[in-house]
């Protein structure tokens, strides 16, 4: 069992959230393994929901739904990486979108950081 306790403003709530497993392992370990999921659920796909409204998406036959997201992720690794624009994922997105100068400042900062052919180029 998780208790949380958010603060909003001024208002505070309680969440109990049950988790079951059958890690055998101390409730200590355990909060740390669900700190590390919540910490990806946070880190990326909240990232990818936001920045490419991943719930909309209707691909959802073959192959297609598996290469669409690794697309989605690879883009949003590129939109990480490009440092000379302080703006969020999706002003990022929208202006590559529209500036094909932008685009390759974009593209640039990726290829760069993956030039060498022993790293995978998405993470």
């Amino acid at each position: 069992m998780v208790v949380r306790v958010p603060h909003f403003w001024n208002q505070t709530t309680r969440e109990v959230q049950f988790y079951l497993t059958s890690l055998n392992c101390v409730p200590r370990n355990l909060g740390q393994v669900i700190r590390l999921h919540w910490g990806v659920e946070n880190g990326l796909h909240w990232n990818l929901y936001v920045t490419f409204s991943e719930d909309a998406c209707r691909v959802r036959t073959g192959h297609a739904p598996q290469n669409f997201a690794l697309l989605q992720r690879i883009a949003l690794n590129a939109l990480n990486l490009e440092q000379s624009l302080k703006r969020s994922n999706g002003q990022i997105s929208n202006r590559a979108a529209m500036d094909n100068n932008y685009m390759l400042t974009v593209l640039t900062a990726y290829l760069s950081q993956h030039d060498d052919t022993s790293q995978p180029a998405f993470q």
